[in-house]
């Protein structure tokens, strides 16, 4: 088992929510081996406390004090009516796991109305893989654990892709038309780490727009994908409006995307580093709870950068490029940047093995750069919060 970096609470109960196979149940049993753990994955419990929720208090010994673990909540979102009345009455402590908050959202009373806290569990990062991160083998294959230990982690991830659209999407009813939804799989692919267009992703599925709206809220309910806004806190020019769009780990991406002779390597290796760094961003911005807000920049004239990070840590953004070479061009969007927010840190991450500066942007190897985000995002900007 990896040690993560994400730390529970002590005393209050907790959401923790994350796509199947990022390590939420070998956490949880390593966390807290003497909870009582139910699983609502085995039929016999799932159908017992799905007809009668209120069951739930006679699986708990009387006066127990420890945590109680039910992974997989949101199969009987009418659970938490319970799990909130024995928080309240005899101040038990749960910790909640999902793969979607979705069906909560829409039964439950509020995620418990305050009464726990959410937490959310990516893949692993490249400091929790510690000497075995492999930079190759993470463009490829991406950081979901299995695909670190599987002796097979391309044939894992294909599986992993059909576990999705069988178990996740159909037997939760979210989808009518499994093979629509299964080419719209793939169209969005070739949308990965690009300002996202729904029409054109509709008609290169053969599938409504509407249709295609419905199935990227799914995929981000299940916590699949995101779509990035971009930053445009007090803006001095004219900015971009759509969102960019991300698979969540870049081993899934590479497994949805078809790479046929015509594909140039350049475009799908590309999409793949901007891939990594925005998982190994979003993963360390949530485990350690920094609270910023994940952004990118784009003028209207195509000027971009591809990440910008806003909170009371500061302003920091990051572009990222394969290139071994860094010239001043390359520089570009983070110049353009910094001369409409000079308050930002900025960094850029590439191929080569050299740390430079080149005036106010840090150059940083791409090989040294995901063991150090803990402390670059960590660290707060000079003289305080920065205000924008």
């Amino acid at each position: 088992m990896y040690s993560r970096l994400i730390k529970p609470p002590r005393e209050k109960s907790f959401f923790l929510f994350g796509p199947r196979g990022t390590g939420k149940t070998t956490w949880v049993k390593a966390t807290f081996p003497r909870a009582i753990y139910l699983d609502l994955l085995e039929a016999e419990l799932f159908n017992d406390l799905l007809a009668n929720p209120q069951r739930l208090e006679a699986l708990i010994p009387k006066d127990f004090s420890d945590w109680i673990v039910i992974d997989e909540i949101q199969r009987i979102p009418d659970l938490l009516h319970e799990v909130h009345r024995l928080i309240e009455r005899n101040g038990y402590k749960f910790v909640l796991t999902g793969s979607s908050a979705r069906k909560l959202r829409r039964k439950g009373p509020d995620l418990l109305a305050g009464r726990a806290l959410t937490y959310r569990m990516h893949p692993l990062t490249a400091v929790e893989l510690g000497e075995n991160f492999n930079l190759d083998h993470s463009l490829r294959y991406g950081h979901l654990p299995c695909a670190y230990t599987e002796s097979d982690p391309k044939r894992y991830l294909e599986s992993y892709v059909m576990t999705y659209l069988e178990e996740e999407v159909r037997q939760e009813g979210l989808i009518r038309n499994l093979g629509a939804f299964a080419r719209f799989l793939e169209a969005a692919s070739f949308s990965q780490s690009a300002v996202l267009n729904v029409s054109a992703v509709a008609r290169e599925c053969a599938v409504e727009r509407k249709v295609v709206e419905n199935y990227f809220t799914i995929l981000e309910d299940l916590l699949l994908a995101y779509r990035l806004p971009v930053f445009t806190k007090r803006a001095k020019r004219r900015m971009a409006v759509h969102r960019k769009f991300y698979f969540f780990d870049v081993g899934v991406y590479r497994t949805l995307r078809p790479a046929g002779p015509l594909d140039l390597p350049g475009e799908i290796e590309g999409a793949a580093c901007e891939t990594l760094l925005f998982q190994e961003l979003l993963a360390i911005n949530d485990a350690l709870n920094l609270g910023y807000k994940i952004y990118y920049w784009r003028t209207s004239n195509n000027i971009e950068v591809d990440f910008v990070l806003y909170g009371e840590k500061g302003l920091k953004a990051f572009e990222i490029k394969r290139t071994s070479r860094v010239s001043k061009p390359m520089l570009r969007g983070l110049r353009a940047f910094l001369r409409d927010y000079p308050m930002a840190k900025a960094y850029y991450i590439y191929g080569g093995k050299r740390y430079m500066r080149e005036g106010d942007i840090e150059i940083i190897p791409i090989e040294e750069i995901f063991k150090q985000l803990p402390v670059i995002l960590s660290s707060p900007a000079d003289g305080g919060p920065t205000r924008v």
